[in-house]
């Protein structure tokens, strides 16, 4: 008996070790100036997610009764009283204060929900596919502070899939001529392209399957449940050629790309997909493990064969089924994306039909953009399935600023209320990381009931973007709090620089830069944000230099569009002269906008195409990813596809290399339609800036990939220049 007692006690002291070990080793890597500065401890408690901080003997002690409640606390503590912000980028550099902040009593908080959910297929493509174990590493950390714990890991899948159409008889060419380039996976995986810009490079998978597996072991050494794919009826369509009888049909069209690029469905009542299913999950748990929880989400954005509520109930069933005849234990997570943009299509009966074809509590679904509809509130709350609150806020990685802070605040408030007891979770669905951290931030802090006012808590962000207490800083975030954080953001969004130049609107619905609040409010924050990084003396924290470029290159980007209609009205009246110095100024802009970007690393086109470069094992191979890259933020895909600029961003290099360059050859040819008393040839122009588009996909110019020039002082200068001119 003795021994047994010895034994249990041994066995729950290293379970706690394992805890406190790891949270001290995710100390080390991200605040290493606190190592040895505080004591974790784990707490056993009935209740929901909990954290306890208190202070003695200038030591910090978190209490949690998890590896992600301590991690939560001691970002808590960060925040709220080192007035410090760590980014979920690598490489921004943390500011600590000197000495350790006391805590008076026991500050204790406890999460609303039981889940946390992170990511978006999307995210793997527009934020994610050339990082490497260095980005990842941080990432995870960030996600731990943050409280997450269901995070999306759909990375290296392509590598268990090879081995799975193997194993159907296809062979290498089939294979990875099926998988599309890096960069567009999450498209490929979500059903929506196959073959655009393959064959994927062998050493691509043998890369993806390595990293996947230090994802997910660190994932849930940190107390997380990684969500993995499962098969959802997507094959190669090159499956027909190998069985004959395979019942295999195409998807819809998607995104306005050719017939060859359509997605293949094979029936659910197909005797090959339980097969397939098997195979793939059986794969996957022997390189990755399982947590048991699986995304599938078969028809997102293209039409299924049959909208019948039975056909459609027959596939979530057999789906469902094929998951636990291999994992007893399998919990379905699924977009309901689909059910809010697809809405004439997907009515309460066919959503009915296929969440109820599932047994209750074992489908799980992500209300995807929330800030804008709430599926919830039209299905019944998901007729009692779980589901997952969540926000959105970023399609493609535009960057605007945009979010709606209160509407968000009331929504969440109102739907730990009103939500039903199978909402079981709040997350975020963001495409793309970039320029709206704020958002981020607030959502997951709501998860875990911060109780200050939305106006107290906007105060408390801009201490910890500066480090300190600055009412220049807090005046320059009420403003854009009250001006610019109260609209969701939308799809098809971009400033007019860097749309296909056009006389009037924005050359495609994919860079609509319309705004619904003054530029001169805009500009008044950056000047305030500048005042307050002028009284440090330009010894400033690397949130606040990215504040400051982020503003800025708002604040140019909305001016610009003033400028357009100005040359515009000049090219109507016929004044050539007029239309001449207007034309000087967009291109003077557009090079003041690429001078402030350079000086900010995650703003530089050079960045993402050199990460993207190393992945090559060859020369040959750096072109293929370099290619990729510069293809999604630009084009998209073909010349007649419909999502030219969706991914379009202000960065560096792009507004130099690209947007710029296409400006350039409007403003040329309506000045020369004007001195020969021709009309602009719109349509001859658009065929001369696709030549120009393809062109530069498939060009190797190098652009800087590191930053250069200092932020404050630059922007001072772009303050005292543009002044004038957008607060007259």
């Amino acid at each position: 008996m003795l021994l047994v007692i010895v034994s249990l006690m041994f066995s729950g002291c290293t379970e706690e070790s394992a805890e406190v070990n790891s949270m001290n080793q995710l100390v080390e890597r991200l605040v290493p100036e606190l190592s040895g500065k505080v004591i974790f401890k784990t707490i056993d408690t009935s209740e929901s997610d909990v954290f306890e901080l208190s202070t003695s003997k200038n030591k910090l002690i978190i209490k949690g009764n998890s590896q992600l409640s301590m991690a939560v606390g001691l970002n808590y503590y960060l925040k709220y009283y080192c007035n410090t912000h760590i980014s979920w980028y690598a490489g921004n550099a943390i500011h600590l204060p000197e000495n350790l902040p006391m805590i008076d009593g026991v500050v204790k908080k406890e999460a609303k929900v039981k889940n946390r959910f992170f990511l978006n297929y999307c995210t793997f493509g527009y934020t994610m596919p050339w990082w490497d174990w260095n980005d990842w590493e941080h990432f995870i950390d960030w996600m731990a502070l943050n409280g997450v714990n269901m995070p999306l890991a759909i990375t290296g899948q392509e590598a268990i899939w090879y081995k799975v159409w193997k194993q159907f008889g296809l062979n290498d060419k089939q294979i990875r001529g099926y998988f599309t380039g890096p960069a567009h996976l999450p498209w490929h995986r979500m059903s929506n392209l196959d073959h655009w810009e393959g064959p994927l490079p062998q050493s691509w998978l043998d890369n993806q399957l390595l990293l996947q597996k230090k994802i997910v072991t660190r994932e849930r050494e940190l107390g997380m449940t990684p969500v993995l794919p499962a098969f959802a009826g997507h094959v190669p369509s090159a499956l027909s050629e190998v069985h004959a009888d395979a019942k295999v049909s195409k998807l819809g069209f998607w995104g306005g790309f050719e017939d060859q690029y359509r997605s293949s469905f094979l029936s659910p009542i197909d005797p090959l997909f339980p097969k397939i299913q098997k195979a793939f999950l059986e794969e996957q748990t022997k390189a990755f493990g399982t947590d048991h929880i699986y995304g599938a989400d078969p028809f997102n954005e293209v039409e299924p064969p049959s909208w019948e509520p039975e056909y459609l109930a027959n596939v979530s069933s057999t789906i469902y089924n094929s998951m636990i005849d291999v994992d007893p234990d399998a919990t379905w997570l699924q977009m309901s994306w689909i059910f809010y943009f697809e809405r004439k299509h997907w009515t309460n009966e066919r959503i009915e039909a296929m969440l109820n074809a599932v047994p209750q509590n074992k489908m799980m679904l992500l209300d995807y953009y929330c800030e804008n509809t709430e599926v919830w509130r039209m299905t019944n709350s998901f007729y009692e399935q779980p589901y997952i609150w969540c926000y959105l806020g970023n399609f493609g990685g535009n960057t605007m600023l945009a979010g709606n802070l209160d509407v968000v605040n009331s929504r969440m408030d109102s739907a730990l209320v009103d939500g039903g007891s199978n909402l079981q979770g709040i997350g975020s669905t963001l495409e793309a990381f970039d320029v709206n951290p704020i958002m981020y931030d607030f959502v997951f802090e709501k998860a875990w009931g911060i109780t200050n006012t939305t106006d107290q808590w906007v105060k408390k962000w801009a201490d910890r973007r500066i480090g300190d207490e600055n009412e220049d800083m807090r005046k320059a975030w009420s403003l854009l709090y009250k001006n610019v954080y109260n609209k969701p953001g939308r799809l098809g969004q971009g400033t007019l620089t860097n749309a296909r130049p056009s006389l009037h609107g924005s050359g495609n619905w994919t860079t609509d830069p319309h705004i619904d609040y003054a530029n001169e409010e805009l500009f008044k924050a950056w000047a305030l944000m500048l005042r307050a990084a002028e009284e440090y003396k330009g010894v400033v924290s690397p949130a606040l230099k990215y504040d400051i470029v982020n503003v800025g290159r708002q604040v140019l980007g909305n001016h610009f569009n003033a400028l357009r209609d100005e040359f515009t009205n000049a090219y109507e009246a016929q004044s050539l002269n007029e239309a001449k110095r207007v034309g000087e100024e967009m291109i003077d802009l557009l090079n003041d906008l690429e001078l402030l970007l350079s000086t900010e690393s995650f703003f530089l086109l050079g960045h993402w195409i050199e990460d993207a470069r190393t992945f090559g094992k060859d020369e040959t191979e750096a072109d293929y990813y370099e290619k990729n890259a510069r293809t999604i933020v630009t084009t998209w895909g073909g010349k007649a596809q419909s999502l030219n600029d969706y991914a379009n961003r202000t960065w560096s290099g792009l507004v130099k290399g690209y947007y710029k360059v296409r400006w350039e050859m409007f403003i040329d040819d309506a000045i020369k339609a004007l001195e020969v008393h021709k009309a602009f040839d719109e349509n001859a122009f658009f065929e001369k800036v696709t030549s120009f588009e393809v062109e530069w996909i498939n060009g190797k110019e190098k652009y800087n990939s590191a930053p250069s020039g200092n932020s404050i002082s630059i922007a001072s200068k772009l303050v005292d220049k543009y002044k004038t001119e957008i607060l007259k």
